[in-house]
């Protein structure tokens, strides 16, 4: 299976699924990206890891890292594999040996253990989009929305602040650190 590397781009919440999130994947080597529907829970759990919050006690995520660890497992990577009537599959891969997995709960073990993020050539080409190109705009207009961008996502930020919403505004400030490198 041709496979296609790829990193987290962020997390936002889901309008059409009502307290949902998606979990943007972006290609590596390359401008694909690749959104996925996923549970609060999940969504939480891997924004808390990113962003290297270690809560008082350890969430399933971390106590299957733990377990796995302690039985001497290793996780090599993650993949997902495919995609059947608009649902994602993964594989998540142990010394050379493959366990089904639901996406976000392999991503959720991928962030914790440190491995590389795969996704099939098949399923980026059913389900990736390309984002609004910015190589097409001039460098005068290309500035311009990059700031536009900027001002709207810190307005964002300080809405989510002032409604204590701390993990919508911990992902807003992320996004704004990315555009100001």
């Amino acid at each position: 299976m041709e496979r296609v590397q790829v990193d987290i781009l962020g997390l936002s919440t889901s309008q059409q699924s009502g307290g949902a999130y998606a979990l943007i994947l972006k290609e590596v080597n390359g401008n694909r990206r690749l959104p996925i529907i996923i549970g609060a829970f999940e969504a939480q759990s891997i924004a808390l890891e990113i962003e290297g919050i270690k809560p008082p006690r350890p969430l399933t995520h971390d106590l299957m890292k733990n377990l796995l660890e302690s039985l001497g497992a290793e996780l090599t990577e993650i993949t997902i594999s495919e995609l059947r009537e608009g649902t994602f599959f993964a594989t998540l891969n142990f010394n050379s040996q493959e366990i089904d997995a639901r996406p976000s709960d392999a991503i959720a073990l991928a962030v914790r253990f440190g491995v590389p993020i795969y996704v099939s050539e098949k399923v980026m080409e059913d389900a990736a989009f390309f984002p609004e190109s910015d190589d097409q705009a001039s460098p005068a207009k290309t500035t311009e929305s990059h700031l536009t961008k900027l001002e709207a996502l810190k307005a964002q930020l300080n809405e989510a602040v002032e409604r204590e919403d701390y993990e919508k505004a911990a992902l807003l400030r992320d996004a704004i650190k990315k555009i100001e490198q």
